[in-house]
């Protein structure tokens, strides 16, 4: 379970949902948490994966107030692209990767998309 305090400087986690060699590359470089209740802070998406679960992942990471971003290959947040696409709040802040199969596309970018939006692009 969460903390329930909303201090930023309590965000000190990354959290990321994705193919199993960018969460891999990540865990690799520290990025791994997994509290006493076995919440982890990852979640390694593959052709199996339910889109039910990908939802759930992000609901989990964005509602954490220990998240201070959440990373997502891009093409796994396609999969939820309209759940990506309302999510609006500031922390955790949501940034979408490439992975080594599948380039990233500034068109298919949630949050570059609403930049755009507002500069009036």
């Amino acid at each position: 379970m969460a903390t329930t305090t909303t201090n930023p400087k309590d965000r000190t986690l990354l959290a990321v949902i994705g193919d199993e060699d960018s969460v891999t590359g990540l865990l690799l470089a520290g990025i791994g948490h997994v509290d006493q209740n076995q919440n982890k802070n990852f979640l390694i998406v593959d052709a199996k994966t339910q889109t039910s679960v990908i939802e759930s992942a992000f609901q989990d990471f964005t509602e954490r107030k220990d998240v201070a971003i959440l990373l997502i290959n891009q093409h796994v947040a396609e999969k939820i692209r309209p759940t990506v696409d309302r999510y609006q709040a500031a922390f955790p802040a949501l940034l979408e990767i490439p992975s080594k199969e599948h380039p990233y596309d500034p068109a298919k970018d949630s949050v570059l998309k609403r930049v755009q939006k507002l500069r009036g692009d």
